[in-house]
């Protein structure tokens, strides 16, 4: 009855005209960045940070959590539409989704697409409004010791669930803690890797790092890349699938649903590791496998639906434990930092209405979605057609206002520069950016845990396995650790991120 009696008090909330708007707000841009490539959530989040600083925070947080889970949306349009991926996790949606459209069934594959994430994102926030107390009343438990072993873990799974090289992912989790370091520090006073620019003394600034690490380095990848034929719409007749893709194709949501919703607690799970996971194993279950490839409904049905409840369970270690797992994750706690809001177990007792509602919002967002996808194609349509060339400049311009409103300083601009050319160098190289921001962002927290574990036991290191949870944590990371060396397990992985 607890859970009811929340939920209440969060659609109280959230049910307001204020609220109400920034929620469609955040579905709308959600969506629309969904549909046109090369933007994405991270740096349309990033990019839109500096607007949160004069909003309600309930308000704010409704509004970025509304454009992570509608970019989900809208990623599935053009995929189908036009094979083009408006975001990373409908790439896998391309597959099947284009073939369904060439053989005139583009209405159907959208609207298994909308209905499947739609449901998918309601048994998301229903797994989130049921579990995520009861996480946080076990999180009550944690004190610094367990703190420390769980970013430790966090940041251990995200090197194994990373793309490409271990070792590139383990460099960028090491260089993004070495970033976190840079400032004063908090207990000595003194100040560390500044190298005297007085702009440094408080630390490299969250906003035009992940600006320029998202969204400018992804502007320039953008730019050098060869125009794409967009002109190959396909024409959409019936918006509704037979009753046989309708068979097919429930089955698969609820599979894709299950592992999305288990996918996005883990660190580095979220949307992008749901999709392929369940594509994957649609095709290894399903009966008529010689239709992947050639528009299997499963092969739109489960991917949906899994990046839907991977978005919204993504949720849960962010707001009962703190803990981003994925790098949109990361950048919801820098936009929490912004407005004095430190994530976590404090967040359910003493911010109850902050914390359901933005669950309630959830369900609303997803209302939404699905009442504004289907009617407005035809415009996302439209949009796909305008040059790269056009939006490019209004995105530098967006940045760089962006920056420089934060402390009217040009310092930060020029930060956001450099911090471009690193993550322009990053992706040539093949590392991803998302170790090194979740390192940089529980850098600092995992030094602080640590040296108040140290004072805590008198200097012994032994606090870490004298405490159950510490030390089940610490075997878990030792665990992933030990089957990133079996070279079975490394096969596995490269064959399943090849896949």
């Amino acid at each position: 009855m607890d859970v009811f009696a929340n939920l209440a008090t969060g659609f109280g909330a959230a049910v307001t005209p204020a609220n109400l708007l920034f929620c469609l707000v955040g579905c709308l841009l959600g969506t629309l960045i969904g549909v046109l490539p090369g933007i994405g959530p991270i740096a349309t989040i990033a990019m839109l940070l500096p607007i949160t600083f004069g909003l309600d925070p309930l308000s704010s947080l409704i509004m970025l959590a509304g454009i992570y889970y509608g970019a989900q949306y809208g990623g599935s349009t053009t995929a189908i539409l036009v094979n083009l991926p408006g975001e990373t996790s409908s790439v896998i949606t391309c597959i099947d989704g284009y073939q369904m459209a060439r053989r005139g069934r583009a209405g159907a594959a959208l609207t298994i697409a909308a209905l499947g994430s739609f449901f998918a994102g309601c048994v998301g926030t229903v797994v989130i409004a049921a579990f995520a107390p009861m996480l946080a009343g076990f999180a009550e438990k944690f004190r610094s010791p367990e703190y420390f072993s769980l970013m430790l873990f966090g940041l251990v799974a995200a090197v194994v669930l990373a793309n490409g090289s271990v070792l590139k992912a383990v460099a960028m989790v090491i260089l993004g803690l070495l970033f976190g370091l840079v400032g004063t520090d908090t207990q000595a006073g003194v100040t560390r890797f500044t190298f005297g620019v007085s702009e440094l003394y408080d630390g490299i600034d969250f906003v035009p790092l992940a600006m320029g690490l998202f969204g400018f380095a992804e502007m320039m990848g953008n730019l050098e890349k060869k125009l794409e034929d967009r002109s190959s719409t396909q024409k959409i007749d019936s918006l509704w699938p037979t009753r046989e893709e309708a068979k097919l194709a429930v089955p698969a949501v609820l599979r894709g649903t299950a592992i999305g919703a288990f996918l996005g607690i883990l660190p580095g799970g979220g949307a992008v590791m749901s999709s392929f996971a369940s594509y994957t194993l649609e095709k290894k279950i399903s009966k008529s496998r010689a239709m992947f490839g050639k528009g299997a409904v499963e092969g739109v049905a489960g991917p949906e639906s899994a990046n839907n409840a991977g978005a919204q369970t993504s949720f849960i270690p962010l707001l009962t434990l703190g803990i981003p797992s994925t790098p949109v994750m990361a950048i919801m706690v820098g936009a929490m930092m912004i407005q004095g809001i430190a994530p976590g177990t404090a967040l359910l007792t003493e911010k109850p209405i902050l914390f359901w509602g933005m669950i309630a919002s959830m369900w609303i967002g997803n209302l939404m979605l699905v009442i504004i996808n289907l009617p407005l194609i035809g415009l996302w349509v439209a949009l796909l057609k305008v040059p790269y060339r056009l939006l490019f400049p209004c995105i530098l311009i967006l940045c760089c206002v962006g920056a420089y409103a934060i402390s009217s300083s040009t310092f930060l601009v020029m930060m956001m520069a450099g911090m471009s050319v690193l993550g322009y160098t990053f992706n040539k190289l093949g590392c991803e950016c998302a170790p090194f921001l979740l390192g940089f962002v529980l850098g600092p927290l995992m030094e602080e845990n640590l040296r108040r574990s140290m004072v805590l036991s008198f200097g012994s290191p032994t606090i870490f396995v004298e405490r159950p949870i510490s030390l089940v944590l610490l075997l878990l990371s030792l665990l992933l650790l030990l089957m990133i060396v079996l070279p079975s397990f490394r096969k596995t992985r490269e064959d399943a991120f090849q896949e």
